[in-house]
Protein backbone atom coordinates (compact mmCIF):
# COMPACT_ATOMS: atom_id res chain seq x y z
CA UNK A 1 0.00 0.00 0.00
CA UNK A 2 1.42 3.28 -0.99
CA UNK A 3 0.90 5.35 2.18
CA UNK A 4 2.51 8.58 1.04
CA UNK A 5 0.21 8.58 -1.76
CA UNK A 6 -2.68 7.82 0.55
CA UNK A 7 -1.33 11.01 2.70
CA UNK A 8 -0.45 13.03 0.27
CA UNK A 9 -4.08 13.04 -1.28
CA UNK A 10 -6.37 13.13 1.65
CA UNK A 11 -4.42 16.08 3.03
CA UNK A 12 -4.71 17.93 -0.32
CA UNK A 13 -8.46 16.86 -0.67
CA UNK A 14 -9.15 18.35 2.59
CA UNK A 15 -7.91 21.94 1.76
CA UNK A 16 -9.48 21.75 -1.63
CA UNK A 17 -12.46 20.37 -0.47
CA UNK A 18 -13.12 23.11 2.26
CA UNK A 19 -12.21 26.00 -0.40
CA UNK A 20 -15.56 23.90 -3.30
CA UNK A 21 -17.68 24.34 -0.22
CA UNK A 22 -16.45 27.49 0.50
CA UNK A 23 -16.71 28.76 -2.61
CA UNK A 24 -20.21 26.82 -3.83
CA UNK A 25 -21.83 29.02 0.21
CA UNK A 26 -20.21 32.57 -1.44
CA UNK A 27 -22.30 31.94 -4.65
CA UNK A 28 -25.23 31.71 -2.54
CA UNK A 29 -24.41 34.91 -0.76
CA UNK A 30 -23.47 32.91 2.32
CA UNK A 31 -19.99 33.97 4.07
CA UNK A 32 -18.26 33.86 7.49
CA UNK A 33 -19.30 37.70 8.18
CA UNK A 34 -22.08 38.39 5.81
CA UNK A 35 -25.62 39.17 6.80
CA UNK A 36 -26.45 35.78 5.56
CA UNK A 37 -30.75 36.36 5.25
CA UNK A 38 -32.44 32.72 4.93
CA UNK A 39 -35.50 34.66 3.64
CA UNK A 40 -34.00 35.98 0.45
CA UNK A 41 -35.11 34.63 -3.33
CA UNK A 42 -32.71 35.73 -5.11
CA UNK A 43 -28.78 35.70 -5.32
CA UNK A 44 -26.13 37.93 -7.49
CA UNK A 45 -29.03 38.64 -9.43
CA UNK A 46 -30.70 34.72 -9.78
CA UNK A 47 -33.93 33.71 -8.96
CA UNK A 48 -33.71 30.68 -6.34
CA UNK A 49 -35.74 27.81 -6.96
CA UNK A 50 -38.17 26.23 -3.76
CA UNK A 51 -35.34 23.95 -3.05
CA UNK A 52 -32.39 26.00 -3.14
CA UNK A 53 -34.15 28.23 -0.94
CA UNK A 54 -34.83 25.28 1.04
CA UNK A 55 -31.60 24.45 1.33
CA UNK A 56 -29.91 27.88 2.02
CA UNK A 57 -32.24 28.61 4.89
CA UNK A 58 -30.84 25.20 6.24
CA UNK A 59 -27.17 25.99 5.71
CA UNK A 60 -27.84 29.27 7.15
CA UNK A 61 -29.24 27.72 9.97
CA UNK A 62 -26.44 24.92 10.33
CA UNK A 63 -24.13 27.94 10.37
CA UNK A 64 -26.03 29.96 13.01
CA UNK A 65 -25.53 26.81 15.28
CA UNK A 66 -21.77 25.49 14.18
CA UNK A 67 -20.05 28.55 13.41
CA UNK A 68 -18.87 29.11 9.78
CA UNK A 69 -15.74 27.10 9.80
CA UNK A 70 -17.29 24.03 11.34
CA UNK A 71 -19.92 24.01 9.42
CA UNK A 72 -17.20 24.05 5.58
CA UNK A 73 -15.12 21.60 7.41
CA UNK A 74 -18.11 19.38 8.02
CA UNK A 75 -19.22 19.54 4.39
CA UNK A 76 -16.27 19.38 3.04
CA UNK A 77 -15.53 15.95 5.06
CA UNK A 78 -18.96 14.83 4.59
CA UNK A 79 -18.03 14.33 0.49
CA UNK A 80 -14.49 13.13 1.13
CA UNK A 81 -16.23 10.36 2.91
CA UNK A 82 -18.75 9.49 0.19
CA UNK A 83 -16.31 10.12 -2.62
CA UNK A 84 -14.19 7.42 -0.83
CA UNK A 85 -16.57 5.01 -0.18
CA UNK A 86 -17.78 5.47 -4.12
CA UNK A 87 -14.42 4.65 -4.92
CA UNK A 88 -13.83 1.27 -2.68
CA UNK A 89 -17.07 0.45 -4.02
CA UNK A 90 -16.43 0.78 -7.55
CA UNK A 91 -13.01 -0.77 -7.41
CA UNK A 92 -14.21 -3.61 -5.61
CA UNK A 93 -17.33 -3.63 -8.66
CA UNK A 94 -19.68 -3.34 -5.55
CA UNK A 95 -21.96 -0.58 -6.86
CA UNK A 96 -25.24 -2.17 -7.89
CA UNK A 97 -25.29 -0.32 -11.28
CA UNK A 98 -21.43 -1.91 -11.83
CA UNK A 99 -20.92 1.33 -13.73
CA UNK A 100 -18.18 3.26 -12.52
CA UNK A 101 -18.30 6.38 -10.81
CA UNK A 102 -14.75 7.97 -11.37
CA UNK A 103 -13.09 5.59 -13.85
CA UNK A 104 -13.11 3.60 -16.66
CA UNK A 105 -12.04 -0.21 -16.35
CA UNK A 106 -8.52 1.01 -17.36
CA UNK A 107 -8.45 2.81 -14.07
CA UNK A 108 -8.13 5.61 -16.45
CA UNK A 109 -9.96 9.38 -15.04
CA UNK A 110 -13.06 8.72 -17.26
CA UNK A 111 -16.35 8.27 -15.49
CA UNK A 112 -18.11 5.32 -16.92
CA UNK A 113 -21.17 6.98 -15.45
CA UNK A 114 -20.87 9.64 -18.08
CA UNK A 115 -20.31 7.65 -21.49
CA UNK A 116 -22.53 5.03 -20.56
CA UNK A 117 -25.67 7.71 -18.93
CA UNK A 118 -27.93 6.58 -21.84
CA UNK A 119 -28.17 3.12 -20.13
CA UNK A 120 -27.63 3.84 -17.13
CA UNK A 121 -29.72 1.76 -14.16
CA UNK A 122 -29.41 3.74 -10.81
CA UNK A 123 -32.90 3.85 -8.52
CA UNK A 124 -34.52 6.92 -8.52
CA UNK A 125 -32.62 8.01 -11.40
CA UNK A 126 -35.04 10.75 -14.12
CA UNK A 127 -33.70 9.17 -17.40
CA UNK A 128 -35.49 11.99 -19.36
CA UNK A 129 -33.50 14.56 -17.30
CA UNK A 130 -30.26 12.57 -17.84
CA UNK A 131 -30.99 12.88 -21.97
CA UNK A 132 -32.30 16.09 -21.54
CA UNK A 133 -28.60 17.10 -19.87
CA UNK A 134 -27.14 15.01 -22.60
CA UNK A 135 -28.36 16.71 -25.06
CA UNK A 136 -27.47 20.09 -23.84
CA UNK A 137 -24.02 19.22 -23.19
CA UNK A 138 -24.46 19.90 -19.20
CA UNK A 139 -21.85 17.44 -18.06
CA UNK A 140 -21.14 18.62 -15.28
CA UNK A 141 -24.92 19.01 -13.74
CA UNK A 142 -25.43 15.58 -15.14
CA UNK A 143 -22.74 14.16 -13.38
CA UNK A 144 -23.64 16.31 -10.13
CA UNK A 145 -27.12 14.70 -10.95
CA UNK A 146 -25.73 11.05 -10.93
CA UNK A 147 -23.34 10.87 -8.35
CA UNK A 148 -26.16 12.65 -5.53
CA UNK A 149 -28.92 9.85 -7.03
CA UNK A 150 -26.33 7.21 -6.92
CA UNK A 151 -25.79 8.29 -3.53
CA UNK A 152 -29.42 8.36 -2.41
CA UNK A 153 -29.76 5.20 -4.03
CA UNK A 154 -26.99 3.44 -1.48
CA UNK A 155 -28.97 4.56 1.52
CA UNK A 156 -31.25 1.61 1.53
CA UNK A 157 -28.25 -0.63 1.56
CA UNK A 158 -26.08 1.52 3.75
CA UNK A 159 -28.15 4.41 5.29
CA UNK A 160 -25.15 5.15 8.08
CA UNK A 161 -22.78 6.14 5.49
CA UNK A 162 -25.19 7.05 2.50
CA UNK A 163 -27.63 9.63 4.36
CA UNK A 164 -30.41 11.02 2.07
CA UNK A 165 -29.09 14.17 0.23
CA UNK A 166 -31.23 17.00 -0.39
CA UNK A 167 -30.14 19.50 2.11
CA UNK A 168 -27.50 22.08 2.90
CA UNK A 169 -24.80 19.41 1.63
CA UNK A 170 -25.80 19.23 -1.89
CA UNK A 171 -26.47 23.13 -1.91
CA UNK A 172 -22.60 22.81 -1.30
CA UNK A 173 -21.50 20.14 -4.10
CA UNK A 174 -17.92 20.69 -4.95
CA UNK A 175 -18.00 22.26 -8.68
CA UNK A 176 -15.63 21.33 -11.69
CA UNK A 177 -14.98 17.78 -10.52
CA UNK A 178 -14.42 16.53 -14.29
CA UNK A 179 -11.57 18.65 -14.26
CA UNK A 180 -7.89 16.83 -14.95
CA UNK A 181 -7.09 18.78 -11.23
CA UNK A 182 -10.28 18.14 -9.13
CA UNK A 183 -10.02 16.05 -6.09
CA UNK A 184 -12.04 13.15 -8.10
CA UNK A 185 -8.85 13.21 -10.62
CA UNK A 186 -6.30 12.62 -7.70
CA UNK A 187 -8.26 10.40 -5.85
CA UNK A 188 -8.20 7.99 -8.79
CA UNK A 189 -4.50 8.69 -10.16
CA UNK A 190 -2.65 9.58 -7.49
CA UNK A 191 -3.63 6.36 -5.24
CA UNK A 192 -2.97 2.93 -6.84
CA UNK A 193 -5.83 1.41 -7.82
CA UNK A 194 -4.22 -1.89 -5.94
CA UNK A 195 -4.91 -0.45 -3.07
CA UNK A 196 -8.43 -0.56 -2.85
CA UNK A 197 -9.12 -3.74 -3.84
CA UNK A 198 -10.11 -5.69 -1.14
CA UNK A 199 -8.39 -3.46 1.55
CA UNK A 200 -10.88 -1.89 3.26
CA UNK A 201 -8.40 -0.36 5.62
CA UNK A 202 -7.17 2.41 2.91
CA UNK A 203 -10.30 3.90 4.71
CA UNK A 204 -9.08 4.24 8.00
CA UNK A 205 -5.45 5.53 6.74
CA UNK A 206 -7.42 7.55 4.50
CA UNK A 207 -9.52 9.02 7.40
CA UNK A 208 -6.02 9.35 9.77
CA UNK A 209 -4.08 11.41 7.03
CA UNK A 210 -7.15 13.26 6.26
CA UNK A 211 -7.46 15.38 10.11
CA UNK A 212 -3.39 15.34 9.82
CA UNK A 213 -3.19 19.76 9.41
CA UNK A 214 -6.18 19.69 12.13
CA UNK A 215 -4.21 17.36 15.21
CA UNK A 216 -0.79 19.27 14.79
CA UNK A 217 -3.16 22.51 14.58
CA UNK A 218 -5.19 21.48 17.75
CA UNK A 219 -1.40 20.30 19.56
CA UNK A 220 0.50 23.60 18.27
CA UNK A 221 -1.98 25.35 20.26
CA UNK A 222 -1.80 23.42 23.25
CA UNK A 223 2.06 24.96 22.86
CA UNK A 224 0.67 28.29 23.37
CA UNK A 225 -1.73 27.33 26.08
CA UNK A 226 -5.16 27.28 24.18
CA UNK A 227 -7.46 24.35 25.86
CA UNK A 228 -8.48 21.79 23.42
CA UNK A 229 -12.22 22.23 22.34
CA UNK A 230 -15.13 19.60 22.35
CA UNK A 231 -15.22 19.97 18.46
CA UNK A 232 -10.87 19.41 18.01
CA UNK A 233 -11.54 16.06 20.52
CA UNK A 234 -11.64 13.55 18.07
CA UNK A 235 -8.72 15.26 15.39
CA UNK A 236 -6.37 15.26 19.19
CA UNK A 237 -7.14 12.12 19.89
CA UNK A 238 -6.89 9.70 16.45
CA UNK A 239 -4.64 7.29 15.82
CA UNK A 240 -4.73 4.58 13.44
CA UNK A 241 -3.35 1.46 15.17
CA UNK A 242 -1.20 -0.64 13.40
CA UNK A 243 -1.98 -4.06 11.96
CA UNK A 244 0.39 -6.01 14.00
CA UNK A 245 -1.36 -4.50 17.24
CA UNK A 246 -4.84 -5.33 15.84
CA UNK A 247 -4.04 -9.07 15.35
CA UNK A 248 -2.21 -9.50 18.13
CA UNK A 249 -5.08 -7.68 20.41
CA UNK A 250 -7.79 -9.59 18.84
CA UNK A 251 -6.11 -12.71 18.45
CA UNK A 252 -5.12 -12.91 22.40
CA UNK A 253 -9.08 -11.35 23.29
CA UNK A 254 -11.92 -12.99 21.16
CA UNK A 255 -9.16 -15.87 19.31
CA UNK A 256 -8.37 -16.92 23.03
CA UNK A 257 -11.64 -16.53 24.07
CA UNK A 258 -12.58 -19.66 21.59
CA UNK A 259 -9.93 -21.80 21.30
CA UNK A 260 -9.58 -22.05 25.61
CA UNK A 261 -13.53 -23.81 24.83
CA UNK A 262 -12.74 -25.46 21.09
CA UNK A 263 -9.54 -26.15 20.75
CA UNK A 264 -8.56 -25.79 17.32
CA UNK A 265 -4.84 -26.47 15.92
CA UNK A 266 -5.52 -25.47 12.18
CA UNK A 267 -7.42 -22.48 13.77
CA UNK A 268 -4.68 -20.92 15.61
CA UNK A 269 -2.06 -21.51 12.89
CA UNK A 270 -3.16 -18.70 10.97
CA UNK A 271 -2.81 -16.25 13.94
CA UNK A 272 0.66 -14.87 13.75
CA UNK A 273 0.19 -13.34 16.84
CA UNK A 274 -1.50 -15.71 19.19
CA UNK A 275 0.22 -16.57 22.95
CA UNK A 276 0.57 -19.43 24.63
CA UNK A 277 -0.86 -19.28 28.05
CA UNK A 278 2.20 -18.92 30.67
CA UNK A 279 2.20 -21.49 33.13
CA UNK A 280 0.31 -20.87 36.07
CA UNK A 281 0.35 -21.99 39.67
CA UNK A 282 -1.57 -25.01 40.19
CA UNK A 283 -4.80 -23.19 42.19
CA UNK A 284 -4.66 -20.88 39.07
CA UNK A 285 -4.99 -23.34 36.65
CA UNK A 286 -7.37 -25.17 38.61
CA UNK A 287 -9.78 -21.72 38.11
CA UNK A 288 -8.16 -21.63 34.24
CA UNK A 289 -9.68 -25.35 33.39
CA UNK A 290 -13.08 -24.29 34.83
CA UNK A 291 -13.44 -21.10 32.95
CA UNK A 292 -12.44 -23.64 29.86
CA UNK A 293 -15.41 -26.17 30.55
CA UNK A 294 -17.61 -22.80 30.77
CA UNK A 295 -16.71 -21.60 27.05
CA UNK A 296 -16.87 -25.06 25.53
CA UNK A 297 -20.79 -24.39 25.90
CA UNK A 298 -20.29 -20.82 23.67
CA UNK A 299 -21.50 -20.78 20.39
CA UNK A 300 -20.01 -17.94 17.90
CA UNK A 301 -23.35 -16.21 17.50
CA UNK A 302 -23.61 -15.72 21.06
CA UNK A 303 -19.89 -13.66 21.23
CA UNK A 304 -20.32 -10.16 21.97
CA UNK A 305 -16.75 -8.13 20.71
CA UNK A 306 -16.87 -4.04 21.16
CA UNK A 307 -14.42 -1.67 20.77
CA UNK A 308 -15.17 1.67 22.76
CA UNK A 309 -13.13 3.86 20.68
CA UNK A 310 -13.35 2.51 17.56
CA UNK A 311 -12.08 4.99 15.03
CA UNK A 312 -12.42 3.95 11.61
CA UNK A 313 -12.71 0.28 12.61
CA UNK A 314 -9.67 -1.19 11.61
CA UNK A 315 -10.07 -3.58 15.10
CA UNK A 316 -13.54 -4.55 14.35
CA UNK A 317 -12.59 -5.07 10.67
CA UNK A 318 -9.68 -7.41 12.43
CA UNK A 319 -12.70 -9.37 14.22
CA UNK A 320 -14.76 -9.74 11.69
CA UNK A 321 -12.47 -12.70 10.06
CA UNK A 322 -11.47 -13.57 13.26
CA UNK A 323 -15.07 -14.36 13.85
CA UNK A 324 -15.77 -15.59 10.19
CA UNK A 325 -12.69 -18.42 10.69
CA UNK A 326 -14.84 -19.44 14.40
CA UNK A 327 -17.91 -19.70 12.77
CA UNK A 328 -16.76 -21.85 9.84
CA UNK A 329 -14.76 -23.72 11.97
CA UNK A 330 -18.22 -24.49 13.89
CA UNK A 331 -20.08 -25.48 10.24
CA UNK A 332 -21.67 -22.23 9.51
CA UNK A 333 -22.19 -21.18 5.89
CA UNK A 334 -20.07 -17.84 4.91
CA UNK A 335 -23.13 -16.30 3.95
CA UNK A 336 -25.37 -16.63 6.59
CA UNK A 337 -22.06 -16.18 9.42
CA UNK A 338 -22.27 -12.40 7.46
CA UNK A 339 -25.34 -11.36 8.53
CA UNK A 340 -24.98 -12.80 12.07
CA UNK A 341 -21.52 -11.15 12.88
CA UNK A 342 -23.61 -7.94 11.88
CA UNK A 343 -26.45 -8.67 13.86
CA UNK A 344 -24.81 -10.21 17.12
CA UNK A 345 -21.01 -10.10 17.47
CA UNK A 346 -19.31 -6.83 16.25
CA UNK A 347 -20.34 -2.90 18.56
CA UNK A 348 -18.59 0.00 18.44
CA UNK A 349 -18.30 3.22 20.05
CA UNK A 350 -16.64 6.51 19.10
CA UNK A 351 -16.99 10.22 19.69
CA UNK A 352 -16.60 11.39 16.15
CA UNK A 353 -19.24 10.56 14.29
CA UNK A 354 -17.52 10.69 10.95
CA UNK A 355 -14.94 8.13 11.93
CA UNK A 356 -18.18 5.72 13.15
CA UNK A 357 -19.37 6.57 9.85
CA UNK A 358 -16.14 4.99 7.90
CA UNK A 359 -16.23 2.36 10.94
CA UNK A 360 -19.53 0.63 9.86
CA UNK A 361 -18.53 1.59 6.05
CA UNK A 362 -15.62 -0.60 6.66
CA UNK A 363 -17.59 -3.64 8.32
CA UNK A 364 -20.43 -3.58 6.04
CA UNK A 365 -17.79 -3.96 2.83
CA UNK A 366 -16.30 -6.63 5.15
CA UNK A 367 -19.22 -8.08 4.75
CA UNK A 368 -20.09 -7.34 1.31
CA UNK A 369 -16.64 -9.27 0.34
Amino acid sequence: MNKNAIKNFAISARVTLIQAVTQKAFEYEVTADGKNDPSQESVNGKLLTAAERSQRAQLIARIQAKGFAQTMEEAAYTWFNRFIALRFMEVNNYLPSHIRIFSDESGEFKPEVLTDAVNLEIDGLDKALVLELLENQENERLYQYIIITQCNALNEGLPEMFERIGGWTELLFPKNLLREDSVIAHMVEDIPEADWQDQVQIIGWLYQYYNTEPKDKVFANLKKNVKISAADIPAATQLFTPDWIVRYMVENSLGRLWLEGHPNAELRGGWKYYLDEAKQEPDVEAQLAKLREEYKTIKPEEIKVIDPCMGSGHILVYAFDVLMQIYTSAGWDQREAAQSILKNNLFGLDIDDRAAQLAYFAVMMKARQ
